[in-house]
């Protein structure tokens, strides 16, 4: 069923992302477009969808939910070789119950926040905040690792060991220099850094992340008030970066999101795409 032309400016480029979720959602390219497919037809004949791109992108996730959620079209057989990568992303997103999983993908792989991904399921904010919680500690059951906080400010790093204890992780040490930094991952190696930039001596939790990354390299996530310091291009990347003051929900989705693509990513390479 073909698209009216300003349907199809609005929707066209919203599809590869649609198309991404889909699969990661069903297990299968083949039935996420399946999916796809019919939420495109059906909202073709609703004609009913905002002119803006951001409520276009709403309305085309809302409708691919609701049609998700109704038609059992689940893992149709592809017919084409899954890469390992892939086969192993299934596997963890397929240990996360469905509406956990609906939520955590929709806010940790397609960059919705809770408030558009409330629109979308059509569910309170506090119920989606339950689901991404829910999310992260069942990604916790299967990945639960050690996370080595470099935080200077004492009520701050509580929080965040609060934040991830509460998921299911463990809190090795809380560094407040670089060199306290550096010298933890000597007794152990960490899973996943937490990592302020400016630390209560004046030294750098950036360079102090380097050095860790040397010696050993995991994911980290940088918490920090002054975001633009890490936008230099020079390594290491900001790949997860949360700006203070921070929201509780954002530091736990995003903990979430590293250690699950992160790990696919060390397990199997080419799983960074997923």
């Amino acid at each position: 069923m073909p698209l009216s032309g300003s349907l199809s400016s609005l929707i066209a480029p919203q599809l590869p992302y649609l198309r991404r979720f889909a699969r990661a959602l069903t297990g299968s390219q083949a039935s996420g477009d399946a999916y796809s497919l019919a939420a495109l037809e059906a909202l073709v004949v609703e004609n009913e969808i905002p002119t803006d791109r951001s409520g276009a992108r709403k309305a085309l996730f809302k409708v691919f939910l609701t049609i998700w959620a109704s038609i059992p079209i689940h893992h149709l057989a592809d017919g084409v070789a899954v890469s390992q990568a892939l086969r192993a992303a299934d596997r963890n997103l397929e240990a996360l119950t469905p509406m956990p999983r609906v939520a955590f993908l929709l806010r940790a792989q397609e960059g919705f926040e809770s408030e558009e991904i409330a629109e979308v399921m059509n569910l309170p904010v506090t119920n989606v905040e339950v689901l991404i919680k829910q999310a992260g500690q069942e990604i916790a059951a299967q990945l639960s690792t050690d996370i080595l906080i470099i935080e200077d400010e004492v009520v701050i790093a509580i929080d965040l060991e609060a934040l991830v204890t509460d998921l299911g992780h463990r809190v090795t040490r809380i560094a407040r220099t670089h060199k306290e930094a550096v010298a933890a991952i000597a007794d152990q190696a960490p899973g996943l850094v937490l990592a302020d930039i400016h630390l209560a001596d004046g030294s750098s939790g950036l360079e102090a992340v380097n050095e860790i990354l040397i010696k050993c390299p995991v994911p980290v996530i940088f918490i920090t008030a002054y975001p633009e310091r890490l936008l230099t291009g020079e390594r290491p990347e900001p790949t997860f970066l949360i700006t203070k003051p921070f929201r509780p929900q954002t530091v736990m989705a995003i903990v979430s999101q590293a250690l699950f693509f992160d790990r696919c990513a060390l397990t199997h390479p080419t799983a960074a795409g997923v």
